[in-house]
C-alpha cells in the first residue's frame, strides 16, 4: 500500500482526545505514522479527501454467510469479502450454513487458509453440533485451536436443552463462546412470517414472538447454571429485549446481536409478497422495532449485525411461501442504520467496537505506531445497489435497484486499501 494521507475526516473514537474534531491521518506501509490537524506528508503519497465525512476504526461483522465450502454458487470468499469490504467492514465471522458446515478443524482451516492475505480479517465460527443436526457435540476444542471464534449451529436452533447445557459448560472450560439461534421449532413450525395482525389479513399462518421468547428463557436458565456466557445471534421481539435486559442486571454473562433489517422493516413489508422480505427471524411488528432500537440505546443489545445471506434468483424469484430465508446486506447495513435514525456514535460502537470486544478480540487503535485499521464513511453521500456496484455474486435485496443514503468510502487493514469511487 502506497502512503496514503486522510484529510479533513471528523474522527469517530470514544475516549480518544480528538474524538468528533476534524483530523488528518498518515498511513505508511500499513501502519498509522502522524494523527493530528494538519498532517504534512513527505514524498509521493496518495490523498483521500475526508471532508464531511467519518474516521473510526473498521467495521466488524459478526454474522455472515459467504456459502464456502459447497454453496460457492451463492457466495464464495473473495466475493464475500469483497462485499463486505464495499461495506466498510474490516472484519468478519463466517457463520457454519455451509455443506458441509465448519464442524471439524478441516472445515475451520480451510476457511482460515482461503482467506489469508484478504484486506478483510476472516473469523470461522464453527457448529455446535456434528454436521448441525443438534444431536452430539462436535469437537468444539479442536475448532478453536485451528482458529473458530466462536460455536453455533448457525439457522438451525438448538432444540435438545440438554445438548445445549453440556456445550455451554464444555466451552467454559476453554473460554469459548456459545451463539444460540433463539426458535423453538415445535412452536414456530413451518411458518414463513411474524404472527400478527398482517399475517391474518394475509391468510400466513405466523411465527409468534413466544417461540424466540421460551428459547431465550431456557438458554438463560442454562447460562446462569452452568455459569457459563452466552450470546444471542438476531433478536427480534420486545419480550427478547426485556429478558435479556432482566438477565443483565441478575448478573448473568449474557451478549446479544440484532440484525440492521430488522431495526428498519417490518412485517408490513411483507404485504407485497416481495420474497427479498422473507427473513429468519421473520420481520417482527412496529412495536417490536421500536423497542429493538430502544435496546440498542439502553445497551441491552450490544452489537448490530449484517446476516448476510446470499441466495440465487432460482431461490427468491418463487412464491414467497417456497422462497429461501435471507438478504445480501454487507454493503447496505451503514444505509440502513443510518435511516434507523442511529447516530454515527452509535454505529461504530454496535458495529465496531462490541462485535470484538464480544468475540475478545483486539480493538484496533487509531493511534501511531499502530496498525492502520479504519473505515471512512460519509453519512449524506447517495449511492445505487445495482449490478454495477454490488460486490457479492447474488443479488437478492430489497434495496437492490434503489438509491440510498450513506456511503463507505474507503477501508484500510492489513496494509491494503479499497476506495469506493
Amino acid at each position: 500500500m502506497a502512503t496514503i494521507l486522510i484529510t479533513s475526516a471528523t474522527l469517530v473514537s470514544a475516549g480518544h482526545p480528538l474524538h468528533m474534531t476534524s483530523v488528518d491521518v498518515l498511513v505508511k506501509n500499513g501502519k498509522i505514522e502522524q494523527v493530528g490537524k494538519k498532517v504534512k506528508a513527505e514524498g509521493k503519497f496518495e490523498e483521500i479527501d475526508g471532508k464531511g465525512s467519518f474516521l473510526s476504526i473498521g467495521f466488524f461483522d459478526l454474522n455472515v454467510n459467504f456459502g464456502e465450502p459447497g454453496y460457492e454458487t451463492k457466495e464464495d470468499i473473495q466475493t464475500g469479502t469483497a462485499a463486505s469490504a464495499a461495506g466498510g467492514f474490516t472484519g468478519v465471522a463466517v457463520h457454519p450454513n455451509t455443506n458441509p458446515p465448519i464442524h471439524s478443524r478441516s472445515e475451520v482451516a480451510l476457511i482460515v487458509n482461503s482467506a489469508k492475505g484478504n484486506l478483510v480479517d476472516v473469523f470461522p465460527v464453527g457448529a455446535l453440533s456434528k454436521r448441525r443436526e443438534g444431536n452430539e457435540l462436535a469437537e468444539l476444542y479442536d475448532m478453536k485451536i485451528t482458529g473458530a471464534v466462536a460455536f453455533t449451529d448457525g439457522t438451525r436452533s438448538v432444540q435438545q436443552a440438554g445438548l445445549m447445557g453440556r456445550a455451554l459448560l464444555y466451552a467454559k472450560g476453554f473460554d469459548g463462546l456459545i451463539l444460540s439461534f433463539a426458535q423453538d421449532e415445535s412452536i414456530a413450525g413451518d411458518n414463513k412470517m411474524n404472527e400478527g395482525e398482517v399475517s391474518t389479513y394475509l391468510g400466513m399462518k405466523g411465527i409468534p414472538n413466544l417461540a424466540e421468547s421460551i428459547m431465550i428463557s431456557r438458554d438463560l436458565f442454562l447460562a446462569e447454571y452452568n455459569e457459563s456466557k452466552i450470546h444471542f445471534s438476531t433478536i427480534s421481539t420486545e419480550e427478547s429485549v426485556d429478558l435479556i435486559k432482566k438477565a443483565k442486571a441478575k448478573g448473568i454473562k449474557v451478549t446479544c446481536d440484532v440484525a440492521a433489517h430488522n431495526l428498519l422493516f417490518t412485517d408490513e413489508d411483507v404485504k407485497s409478497f416481495d420474497s427479498h422480505y422473507k427473513v429468519s427471524p421473520p420481520l417482527r411488528t412496529k412495536k417490536d422495532v421500536k423497542a429493538l432500537l430502544k435496546g440498542l440505546k439502553d445497551g441491552v443489545i450490544d452489537a448490530i449485525v449484517s446476516q448476510h445471506t446470499p441466495q440465487e434468483i432460482e431461490f427468491k424469484d418463487v412464491e414467497f411461501q417456497i422462497a429461501k430465508d435471507g438478504i445480501i446486506a454487507t454493503q447496505t447495513v451503514l444505509p440502513m442504520l443510518l435511516k434507523a435514525g442511529l447516530s454515527v456514535e452509535q454505529i461504530v460502537e454496535k458495529l465496531a467496537i462490541n462485535p470484538r470486544s464480544i468475540l475478545n478480540l483486539p480493538i484496533p487503535k487509531i493511534e501511531v505506531g499502530t496498525e492502520a485499521n479504519l473505515v471512512l464513511f460519509s453519512t449524506d453521500k447517495k449511492w445505487t445497489l445495482d449490478a454495477k456496484s454490488n460486490k457479492s455474486k447474488s443479488s437478492n435485496s430489497p434495496w437492490f435497484g434503489q438509491e440510498v443514503t450513506g456511503k463507505v468510502l474507503a477501508v484500510l487493514n492489513n496494509n491494503q486499501v479499497i476506495k469506493n469511487n
